[in-house]
């Protein structure tokens, strides 16, 4: 599972390349979770597809 990280959120002196990493693995985590969301409910899932391609189809530039 995910190792400790330091907390230096308090002092501010959090670098860029620390921020990416943190962002990085939050992303890996939400995109799991949405894949683990469509395979467990997979009627919404397609549902919530349909939707989104009918957005993109009436989207106006």
């Amino acid at each position: 599972m995910p190792e400790p990280e330091q907390e230096q959120h308090d002092t501010g002196t959090e670098t860029d390349a620390q921020r990416r990493r943190r962002r990085a693995q939050f992303l890996r985590e939400l995109n799991e979770a949405k894949a683990l969301r469509d395979r467990v409910q997979p009627r919404r899932a397609r549902a919530a597809r349909m939707r989104q391609q009918m957005r993109m189809r009436t989207f106006r530039w």
